[in-house]
């Protein structure tokens, strides 16, 4: 086979109508909407289009490490939503469709968790105690919905995330009392987040890998 045919055949490959119109439609018309839209509406409300377009430690000269663990933990709570909403929207390697009600559930939750703390709406736009009280009753109907699945699973994981999690809330609530410097308070209740984080993610890896349909010979 010649060279010229090699490309009209690997051309053909790429180019196919139905493939582009659905990648079309699915991903590229959609993230020029947002991008559009989100540069339309900051700059109506004072923002210059540098201060939307460009990373905040491009425009302060900082160092792109400042607010690295935080940025990291929003990876986590990125990343666990991404894994339930995958596994829901692939349902066919799902045996027990149980699952994938779980996997929804933990998708909204990592996902509102992840735009609170990207956009720290807990602690600017909405008031704290609310905010704990939609994360404690989310979670409690997770619990009781999907009891039996979550200790056949991963029962221990899911304690402790909760745990963590919980602590995290309450060293918050309580700083003011709490007889240490506040960068030390600050310390342990990221830390108590973090680590919460990195479990409720290991939680939806073991839920999203129980679901997988086994192959042949295994």
């Amino acid at each position: 086979m010649t060279s010229t045919k090699k490309m009209k055949l690997i051309l053909n490959q790429i180019l196919v109508s139905k493939k582009l119109i659905h990648c079309i439609l699915i991903a590229v018309i959609p993230a020029l909407i947002f991008y559009s839209l989100s540069i339309i509406r900051l700059k109506s409300v004072g923002f210059e289009i540098m201060e939307i377009l460009r990373d905040p430690a491009q425009q302060s000269g900082e160092s792109s490490f400042r607010g690295f663990l935080s940025n990291i933990g929003i990876w986590l709570w990125v990343c666990s939503a991404a894994i339930s909403f995958f596994f829901v929207l692939v349902s066919d390697t799902i045996i027990n469709k149980n699952s994938k009600g779980l996997l929804l559930l933990t998708g909204i939750l990592s996902l509102l968790l992840a735009v609170d703390d990207f956009f720290m709406i807990h602690d600017r736009y909405v008031s704290q105690k609310i905010c704990y009280l939609v994360y404690a009753i989310f979670i409690g109907f997770l619990f009781i919905r999907h009891f039996k699945m979550i200790i056949e699973i991963e029962g221990f994981a899911f304690l402790l995330a909760g745990i963590l999690l919980a602590s995290s809330i309450v060293t918050d609530i309580i700083q003011s009392k709490i007889p240490l410097d506040y960068q030390y308070v600050q310390v342990i209740e990221e830390g108590f987040k973090f680590i919460g984080a990195a479990t409720w993610l290991y939680f939806i890896g073991r839920v999203a890998s129980s679901t997988l349909v086994p192959t042949k010979g295994s």
